[in-house]
């Protein structure tokens, strides 16, 4: 057999490849004829090659070889791997040496199969098959392939689930949650230990605003039609807006029935508006820049202020963590930060929709702090707007997005929409009781004087007994003994100089507390002519807003983010400072205290002493009584207590506290101070009254105290004892 021929797996001769060098021609790889080898002593020894195969043939086929052994044998491929020992060097049992360079080739491997010397055409040899058939390709594994680390198993559904809900919960904003919520508990302590017997402040205002959670939840499940006129001030129409709604709480007043659910549902509303105040300021805070300590401060001092503590049963008030969430949610889908300014790239219209939706809610609770607010959020969007186009003309195109501007056109029209329906019902009341309407009289008893941002009310634990002296000298104290905070002052004053924030956001943040104060003073900064009257008398609705003084929950909100700068600023100083190694050995704890140091004071300065008396139980024959009914005694603090026993069935009853007293009321009052008589039975039989029910316990010290004793007879009407009331029914 010549030089030119090969055999194949049968032993029959096949001719050589047309590339094969001639025989007399030594390889490319091989020294000549006349040139000895390099090493004599290497001559007949199997290369390193060979050694590693045979290394890995003793190892046994890999997944991977194995794979590409058969795509060979599915092909019929020729790979080098099959290649025929060279002459004069035997190959090894059940392993075939790959030819060296220009050594013939038994077939060229396809497009896309290794050739020799390329990655991966080590990875399978052929042996020769039993009885000299064609030989079968065999895969061996990578010897290096036990040096690789063991790949990590892939996590099923539940898995990733649990990793999913265990990041929730240590996310920032779900700590915020919780901890807002555990804070709110323990800062108005004792309200949820007995939270169905007893109510914060007194049992005036409080169950008045229970009887609205009540009957907003009640009527929304049958009537709709029938919000606006409630069971009270029978027979008047549009009772239920006779004074700020709650509106926006009503999907927790559809949750149980009667005195005590109403009760229940007050005072977890109460905690969870603490805890929303927390958390709506926080929020802002940290979306214009500030860090987790200096949000933190600001919560505590827009939920926990001293000045609120005399807000403890107006519930209406108290819910404003609303108005700062809201704010929160505009800047961060507009993507601006007092500190960053204008990110057009942290633009996200979802969260643009998101505040206006919070916005609207919040004006359902109510006008007498959602008007402000909704006229402070129109003069932002107008300020805004107009300075977006100034910049977008001098510095050229500034993106705004189809989308932002869709979120900001439908979010700012349901809030449009939904402050005019909310809207409409009053206006019918200042027509159907022009009376109603606010007097210079009552902005002056509102109207806070200059020292009333120094007093704080009596329900402050550190500053309630010392500053008693100076309450005195105020004409209402629960409207116009107004501290924002002693510590909260110290930090504004510091963040003028010392603060993350620039320097003309600091003058602003300035002017708009002095702005806010102002109107606060209400008649009390040189008559109100340059401040609230100017909004009093030409602004639509704002005839519906006596209290002036409530304006300091916007000082506050400024206050607080000029105190959140000196805070922030402080940190970052701090941190500077640890940083080198001499202080960080001896004062890196220390520092680390005092950056929590104005934490803990502006948390001890909003600690409360306020009272929470138990509610007085219903009268057994309120659950029975035919309607409508007048409870006697009646006047502006029994009659709250009258409409909360009424949500056991929300039956028509005389009786009604607000803002304002109907004449009809009144004129009810004044009629049946001397029942029972002819003259008060026809009144109230002209009205449509059924039952009288007189509280004898309730009586003492009004024109009712002897009423119990004056005799019936002759007047048409039945006289009963039910429990410790007397039931008379004008039949």
């Amino acid at each position: 057999m010549s030089a030119e021929q090969s055999t194949d797996g049968r032993g029959g001769e096949v001719p050589a490849p047309a590339d094969q060098p001639p025989a007399d021609q030594p390889p490319a790889d091989q020294p000549p004829a006349d040139q000895p080898p390099a090493d004599p002593a290497a001559a007949g020894r199997p290369t390193w090659r060979a050694r590693f195969r045979r290394a890995r043939a003793k190892a046994g086929p890999t997944t991977t070889d194995a794979g590409e052994a058969a795509s060979d044998r599915a092909s019929g491929g020729d790979g080098p791997a099959s290649a025929a020992p060279p002459p004069g060097r035997p190959a090894e049992a059940g392993v075939a040496e790959e030819p060296r360079t220009g050594e013939p080739r038994t077939g060229e491997p396809r497009t896309g199969e290794p050739r020799t010397g390329e990655p991966g055409a080590d990875k399978a040899v052929e042996t020769a098959g039993a009885g000299g058939k064609d030989p079968v390709t065999t895969a061996h594994p990578d010897p290096w392939a036990r040096f690789a680390p063991v790949p990590e198993r892939t996590p099923g559904r539940l898995r990733r689930a649990l990793a999913a809900v265990g990041r929730a919960f240590v996310h920032e904003w779900t700590l915020v949650a919780v901890a807002s919520a555990l804070l709110a508990v323990a800062m108005t302590w004792p309200t949820l230990r007995y939270p169905q017997y007893t109510i914060p402040q007194d049992v005036w205002d409080p169950t008045l605003q229970a009887w609205q959670m009540a009957w907003s939840g009640h009527i929304l499940t049958l009537d709709v039609a029938q919000l606006w006129h409630g069971n009270a001030f029978y027979p008047d129409r549009y009772s239920f807006a006779f004074s700020d709604t709650l509106l926006g709480y009503a999907p927790a007043g559809m949750i149980g029935e009667g005195p005590e659910a109403a009760v229940l549902r007050y005072n977890i509303m109460f905690v969870l508006a603490q805890a929303l105040a927390f958390i709506g300021a926080y929020a802002l805070v940290r979306q214009l820049g500030a860090g987790r300590t200096a949000a933190g401060v600001v919560g505590v001092v827009f939920a926990y202020a001293p000045w609120r503590l005399a807000q403890a049963g107006h519930l209406h008030v108290l819910s404003s963590g609303g108005i700062a969430l809201a704010l929160a949610l505009l800047a961060r889908g507009h993507g601006w930060s007092l500190r960053h300014g204008y990110r057009p790239a942290h633009r996200h219209a979802g969260w643009a929709f998101a505040g206006w939706l919070v916005a609207t809610w919040q004006i359902t609770l109510g006008f007498g702090i959602g008007l402000p607010f909704a006229y402070i959020l129109g003069v932002i969007a107008v300020v805004v707007f107009v300075m977006w186009w100034v910049r977008r003309l001098w510095r050229g195109r500034r993106p705004f997005g189809v989308r932002l501007l869709l979120a900001d056109l439908f979010g700012g029209l349901a809030f449009a929409v939904v402050g005019v329906l909310l809207a409409l019902p009053y206006f019918k009341v200042a027509d159907l009781h022009p009376y109603a309407m606010r007097s210079l009289d009552e902005l002056r008893m509102y109207s806070v004087p200059l020292n009333g941002f120094l007093i704080a009310p009596e329900e402050s634990w550190i500053w309630g007994g010392l500053h008693a002296d100076a309450r005195d000298g105020l004409r209402w104290p629960p409207e116009t003994a107004v501290l924002p905070g002693f510590v909260l002052f110290a930090l504004a004053f510091a963040g003028l100089f010392l603060s993350i924030w620039r320097v003309h956001h600091r003058v602003l943040l300035l002017a708009g507390v002095l702005l806010t104060g102002v109107l606060a003073m209400g008649t009390r900064f040189f008559g109100g002519h340059a401040g609230y009257l100017l909004l009093f008398t030409y602004l639509p609705g704002w005839q519906g807003v006596r209290t002036p003084g409530r304006f300091v929950l916007w000082m506050t909100l400024l206050l607080g983010i000029l105190a959140a700068g000196a805070v922030a600023g402080f940190i970052q100083r701090a941190h500077e400072t640890r940083r080198e190694p001499a202080v960080a050995n001896r004062l890196g704890f220390w520092l680390r205290l005092a950056t929590l140091l104005p934490l803990l004071l502006v948390l001890v300065e909003g600690l409360n002493r306020t009272p929470h008396p138990v509610v007085p139980l219903q009268p057994e024959a309120m659950r029975t009584a035919q309607s409508p009914i007048l409870v006697l005694p009646s006047n502006n603090r029994i009659d709250n207590n009258v409409m909360l026993w009424s949500t056991d069935r929300f039956e028509p009853i005389v009786n009604g506290n607000s803002g304002f007293i109907t004449r009809r009321l009144a004129g009810a009052r004044e009629v049946t101070a001397a029942f029972p008589d002819p003259n008060s039975i026809d009144y109230l039989r002209e009205l449509g009254v059924r039952t009288v029910i007189l509280l004898p316990g309730r009586a003492v010290g009004t024109p009712w105290e002897r009423a119990a004793s004056i005799p019936v007879d002759g007047l048409g009407i039945t006289r009963e004892e039910v429990g410790e009331a007397v039931v008379y029914r004008l039949n």
